[in-house]
């Protein structure tokens, strides 16, 4: 599942064929969006749908195939279907006819270790109503709220999206601000922008355009230029910006330039805080300075795009860490939320890029087996920082214990 630029919350529908999740949908969504048919197995694999939750907002509904499907192209819609776990921000198990078993157990199973809140909505309450033995073997084995509904009669929607907007967790939908905690009303934020064959034609990308957005709705004033043009800027110029922020791959030239006094970081070091274990990262960029000949890295993209000779994860990054590491490595990419082939276990350090296109809770799901097994995890912009000998700088505005960093 390929989140893309639905930066909002996702919600997962979930169940066996049949119990009537794209009619489910339909209801939710108030449109035929979904195919509906007696033929079990009929939705394939997972789709995403818009829909607009009032209290919540834009949200995105990921219709699933069903967890009992047959046969080994069953077994392949499954593990589709468990693969949009790590990624959603909340599940609904839709169950009917008083069937709760082994099935559930397991998605459930799968739900706490993601650490995904859920809710169980029994469907088809005009056919059989859910039991109290039913009701009594769900309790036992989650503290999960329980909802029942008829989607073809149109009975208790209100109360299920009422459901929705109370189990939904507020840090899904809830703006964050990427520069609120460290910048105030009318200060002067420097935003260096290198423009390179990797930038948008007439566009900024994603990262700067949110961070420009984020200062005015801060109140504060941007000053955005190439990093070219920086060192004129402070020769012409008595205005001292009360932040820089920096493409990392300009750190190293942009430093020298900043005066020391004027606090520094990057747009990917931003997103690192905003959305990553960031506390994981400063301390995984030390691994940098551990590797050994033949260690493998694994590069994790959070969008699929087309690739250049400039590009970042792909070719400049390795190429810095071989340099400075100056040991023969191996690196794989991983773009979007692709399934990572090889066992995590097989590498030494983990890099994510700054997460802008995904969620925060798809960000840490993807690192999730990497910090489990207990291996290295850091970011584009802490990575580059730490090899460029500026990461307490980098780091500086986000007040972090700068014991992180040594221990």
């Amino acid at each position: 599942m390929n989140k893309g630029k639905d930066n909002k919350p996702h919600i997962g529908i979930y169940g066996r064929r049949n119990v009537g999740k794209s009619s489910f949908i339909n209801a939710l969504t108030g449109t035929d969006t979904a195919i509906i048919s007696d033929i079990a197995g009929t939705t394939t694999d997972p789709v995403k749908k818009s829909i607009e939750i009032f209290g919540i907002g834009p949200a995105i509904l990921v219709d699933t195939a069903g967890i009992d499907d047959t046969g080994e192209l069953g077994k392949k819609r499954i593990r589709k279907t468990q693969e949009t776990i790590a990624h959603i921000d909340l599940a609904i198990v839709l169950i009917s006819n008083n069937i709760f078993d082994s099935f559930e157990l397991t998605l459930i199973q799968k739900f706490d270790y993601y650490k995904v809140d859920y809710v169980i909505i029994h469907n088809k309450e005009d056919v059989e109503k859910l039991s109290n033995n039913t009701l009594n073997k769900i309790k036992q084995h989650t503290k999960a709220p329980i909802e029942t509904c008829s989607v073809l009669e149109s009975s208790n929607i209100a109360e299920v999206i009422e459901l929705l907007k109370i189990s939904t967790p507020q840090n899904a939908y809830q703006k964050t601000s990427l520069l609120g905690n460290i910048i105030g009303k009318n200060d002067i934020v420097m935003l260096i922008t290198p423009v390179d064959s990797e930038a948008p034609e007439g566009r900024m990308i994603l990262p700067q355009a949110m961070a420009i957005r984020d200062v005015l709705d801060n109140n504060a004033v941007n000053i955005v230029l190439k990093e070219t043009e920086v060192e004129a800027f402070f020769s012409k110029n008595d205005i001292k910006p009360n932040l820089v922020i920096t493409d990392s791959q300009a750190f190293n030239y942009v430093s020298e330039i900043i005066p020391r006094n004027i606090p520094l970081t990057g747009f990917s070091v931003l997103f690192a805080h905003i959305r990553g274990p960031f506390e994981d990262y400063v301390k995984g960029a030390e691994k940098i300075s551990k590797l050994n000949d033949g260690d493998k890295i694994l590069i994790l993209e959070s969008c699929v795009h087309q690739v250049s000779c400039e590009d970042i994860g792909r070719f400049k990054l390795p190429n810095w860490i071989r340099n400075f590491s100056g040991k023969k490595l191996e690196f794989d990419v991983a773009a979007g939320l692709s399934e990572i082939k090889n066992p995590i276990t097989d590498y030494s350090l983990v890099i994510q890029c700054g997460g802008c296109m995904i969620t925060k809770k798809q960000l840490i799901s993807r690192l999730k087996p990497a910090l489990d097994a207990e291996i290295a995890v850091t970011n584009y912009g802490i990575a580059i920082a730490y090899m460029n000998g500026i990461l307490e700088r980098a780091i500086e505005p986000f007040m972090i214990n700068e014991s992180v960093i040594h221990e």
